[in-house]
């Protein structure tokens, strides 16, 4: 009786199955099951800019200042974009952790202190794993042995003159890989066995620290062999340059700061400045990096925070409409209570008359339409968007983007990105948002921050 029982089970399992497959649909076409789609919350400090059409580039030639921009309607699709500049207590949030992971790492290492508590080699079970960082075991600030002590002060300096104690921003490189895969899904790098890859080459950036603490990026050129010629591996120092405040302003009494700006909690939050288009690259990495280890749970995808394009600043910035070239939608810089509308020189050496003389904290002026602050004045914003004096004309008109990774050897011309907004020290002219400017991706000046972006991927509703 229990044979005959088995049996009727098994054939009645074999029939359920296949009539999943075949029958329980009459035959229809149905699609597979979708699965849970993850709703993405609006991230913190964010807001979504909605999908829009409109006319990028000034719509008229100003023949004063010579500026000739072509314009082209183009569309792009929705992307999340950080309400402020990143300030300088967010992106000393980046520096800290750097700080801190080398700590940890030379906690770890026999030539410093040695304590294995500071890196994971091995799971629960005792298998051995990558090793990586433990970040539950704080670091021993005070109360510390003599080793740690020395493993602490090994990442700061006295200053010649005064003595004192600061951290050493050469030590400062965030170390991080790229994989590129537009360029990787390009036809002529998918495997044919009618065509010779030996044929192909390929161009792969990578990066090392040299015997005497220096960064070196490379740019290697060879015959294509996998689709891990694509991983591009960068080390960036990614503390700012204070000294910029110097630099770009000769014959000014800057000093001040030089010394406070980063530093002094009085502006902390104040727009960072003096990072480089390749410093601002590499916080979105971490910030990439940091978000995802906290989220690491099945079925929650998060897409990587990024520079947005010069398309997609624009769109935020005129609040959707080819009719604002300002972010507050009137063409006068002054509202209708007589205030500035924005953080900039209204006109030559007259940086304070909008009650700022330099930057000012963000939130200072009200947002545009879409809830967007300082997307006119206060510091110009580095964008993803390769500059060429051809503009848009070599974009498409959908999503549309310009990039070039520029190589080591490349002249310096083409390592400049498309800057947007104008900034403190900038006439109503340039804070438009319709206009563009450039800069060297390794140059940080006094007058330029960023801020970031995430693609809005649509979810269940």
């Amino acid at each position: 009786m229990r044979k005959y029982l088995l049996l009727l089970f098994l054939i009645a399992l074999i029939c359920s199955c296949g009539g999943n497959r075949m029958g329980t649909t009459g035959g229809e076409l149905t699609g597979v099951p979708v699965g849970r789609v993850w709703d993405e919350p609006t991230p913190y400090n964010m807001v979504l800019v909605s999908r829009g059409a409109y006319t990028m580039g000034p719509g008229e030639i100003d023949t004063l200042w010579g500026i000739n921009i072509p314009t082209r309607g183009v569309s792009v699709d929705n992307f999340w974009m950080d309400e402020t500049e990143i300030t300088n207590s967010q992106y000393k949030q980046f520096v800290f952790w750097v700080r801190d992971s080398i700590i940890r790492e030379r906690m770890a290492d026999p030539a410093y202190a040695g304590d294995d508590f500071y890196m994971i080699t091995e799971d629960i079970y005792g298998d051995p794993v990558t090793p990586h960082l433990n970040w539950s075991v704080p670091i021993p600030w005070t109360r510390n042995t003599e080793e740690e002590e020395a493993t602490i002060n090994s990442l700061y300096k006295k200053h010649p003159i005064t003595g004192e104690k600061m951290l050493d921003a050469n030590q400062m490189n965030f170390r991080y890989e790229w994989y590129d895969a537009a360029e990787a899904a390009k036809s002529k790098y998918r495997e044919n066995p009618d065509n010779n890859n030996a044929n192909i080459t390929i161009s792969k950036d990578t990066a090392y620290i040299a015997q005497n603490g220096k960064i070196v990026n490379e740019t290697i050129t060879r015959p294509f062999s996998s689709h891990y010629d694509f991983v591009h591996t960068y080390i960036v120092n990614i503390y700012p340059d204070t000294t910029s405040w110097i630099n770009d302003f000769h014959n000014s009494n800057n000093e001040i700061y030089m010394r406070n700006y980063f530093s002094n909690p009085a502006y902390a939050h104040h727009p960072i400045i003096g990072v480089s288009w390749e410093q601002a690259t590499a916080f979105c990495e971490w910030r990439t990096m940091f978000l995802r280890k906290s989220v690491s749970r099945e079925g929650v995808h998060v897409e990587k925070y990024r520079l947005p394009t010069e398309a997609e600043w624009e769109l935020a910035a005129r609040s959707g409409s080819s009719d604002n070239i300002y972010p507050w939608g009137t063409e006068s810089t002054i509202s209708e209570n007589g205030c500035y509308e924005a953080n900039f020189s209204p006109g030559e050496g007259g940086y304070a008359a909008d009650n700022f003389l330099i930057t000012a904290p963000v939130r200072s002026f009200k947002p545009n339409n879409i809830g967007l602050y300082d997307m006119a004045g206060n510091v110009a914003e580095w964008t993803s968007t390769a500059y060429s004096e051809s503009g848009n004309e070599l974009m498409n008109n959908i999503n549309p983007e310009f990039s070039y990774n520029a190589s080591a050897n490349d002249p310096d011309f083409m390592k400049r990105k498309v800057i947007k907004g104008g900034s403190w020290k900038d006439i109503a002219t340039f804070i438009r948002a319709d206009m563009r400017d450039s800069e060297h991706q390794k140059k940080g000046r006094s007058y330029i921050g960023f801020r970031c972006v995430r693609t809005q991927i649509p979810g269940s509703r």
